[in-house]
């Protein structure tokens, strides 16, 4: 363990601020996991690697058997049931085979087991009950067996969003509902119909709102006032806000999480991913083709609060990172890391200044000096790189180098029909993208024709 000060930015208060745990024996984070009903995309992979360095971060400032590190599994949603339908799979057979694939992506990303991983189908007994403990204080009501929170009833609404009532109900997307007795009222529990999942509970056959879910699982594991609460940007509300509400109803505290970490997005060549754009690229998709560190790398490029722009430039540039880096390889245990290095990593997990350290020390490295191989060496096994060895990352860079023919010929195409509509910075894109992956197109006439490097 090591006497180190963390400074980490918290959304609630809006600044910076020392990490002081509640209890620094017994260190506590909960991160919002997947929704099981399709697979992850690079989007959900950031919170999962971003977290994963602070988890690693947290284990080497206080040590490996005081940390406890939470991410759930939501295994109930309507979206689940939706795909379910739509892909007429099983629904259990649906969130079993999403599951693996999600942990097959943490493990190619080279991401730290939880030390609890709840699904939240195991944990309905707990979700009534909160259920019950709402309604008894008055923070819920029950309307035509469905139960909705009452989120006037909570006075601290809107803190950790910045906004009051009013300005979220003129801008939110709320669900609309004539059971609602105001529209920023969300539901605790719903009626199941006869094919879909439910459980019995007060109410009737049903199932847990979202929100509810995440509100039980964190206390049964870290209790009712823990110390960092993670996830992506687009969680702040309605869903951290929400469970804010819940949990502090429910058990009259004026506490939930000390500290909210929130991830900024991801976008794609400049646009927003979206599957109506086509645009999502998966893991899944990525594992046959890019080694799992190079992604890792990729998305510590930016500080976690920034946007990410994903691209070919930024997979070849960390590629070619790890390709000099990897000269330097030696198996060899983490050693100890200098307050130099570790300066950028304790002010808000700052990766990229991190990463820039690690440049200097690999370049003295790279000139003999064995004490900056050391830890060169320690430092990126801190953030989760060079853990694999020389020979299975020549292998799989040998194998896997080369963007495929049809993956560049429909690049080609999408640069043409950029061309046409007049979009010459998009096509100037496409075409650095490509050289970026070491493919050179040329224009003749009407024709372009292409080469690798």
């Amino acid at each position: 363990m090591m006497s180190k000060e963390l400074n980490i930015f918290n959304t609630l208060s809006g600044k910076k601020e020392k990490f002081i745990p509640i209890n620094k024996d017994k260190v506590g984070m909960y991160v919002c996991g997947p929704t099981v009903y399709d697979f992850p995309h690079i989007g959900n992979a950031r919170p999962l690697v971003v977290f994963d360095v602070l988890y690693r971060l947290l284990l080497k400032i206080f040590g490996k058997d005081k940390v406890t590190y939470v991410r759930n599994i939501t295994d109930i949603d309507d979206k689940i049931i939706e795909s379910s339908k739509n892909n007429k799979v099983p629904i259990d057979i649906l969130t079993t085979s999403t599951t693996k694939s999600f942990h097959d992506d943490c493990k190619y990303l080279n991401c730290l087991k939880p030390n609890f991983e709840p699904k939240a189908t195991e944990h309905i007994k707990g979700m009534i009950a909160m259920t019950e403990k709402l309604l008894k204080n008055k923070n819920a009501y029950e309307k035509d067996k469905h139960v909705y929170f009452s989120v006037r009833s909570f006075k601290n609404y809107g803190k950790l969003s910045k906004k009051n009532t009013e300005e979220l109900v003129a801008g939110a997307r709320v669900e609309v509902s004539k059971l609602k007795k105001d529209p920023l009222d969300f539901v605790l529990w719903k009626p199941s119909v006869a094919e879909d999942p439910g459980w019995d509970s007060p109410w009737g056959r049903g199932r847990p709102g979202w929100h509810l879910e995440c509100s039980v699982m964190s206390e049964k594991f870290l209790g009712k006032n823990f110390d960092i609460h993670g996830g992506g940007l687009d969680l702040v509300f309605p869903h951290h806000e929400n469970e804010i509400a819940q949990s502090c109803c429910a058990n009259k505290a004026d506490k939930f999480a000390n500290y909210w970490l929130h991830n900024g997005y991801v976008t794609f060549n400049k646009e927003k991913m979206s599957k109506s754009l086509g645009n999502v690229v998966s893991i899944e998709k990525m594992r046959g083709a890019i080694n799992g560190q190079v992604i890792r790398l990729a998305l510590l490029s930016t500080h976690y609060k920034q946007p990410l722009d994903w691209n070919e430039n930024l997979i070849n540039e960390s590629q070619n990172t790890l390709d000099k880096w990897y000269t330097q390889f030696e198996k060899t245990s983490q050693g100890d890391l200098d307050d130099d290095l570790l300066k950028p990593l304790l002010e808000d997990i700052n990766t990229p200044g991190y990463i820039s350290k690690l440049h200097l020390l690999y370049d003295k490295a790279s000139k003999g000096d064995k004490s900056s191989k050391k830890l060169f060496l320690s430092g990126c096994k801190l953030i989760g790189l060079l853990e694999e060895d020389l020979e299975t990352w020549r292998k799989f860079k040998k194998t896997k180098s080369k963007i495929d023919e049809k993956t560049i010929k429909s690049k080609i195409k999408d640069r043409e029909n950029a061309r046409k509509k007049g979009d010459y910075k998009l096509a100037d894109s496409i075409r650095k993208d490509l050289e970026g992956s070491g493919v050179i197109i040329e224009d003749k006439g009407d024709k372009t024709t292409w080469k690798y490097k």
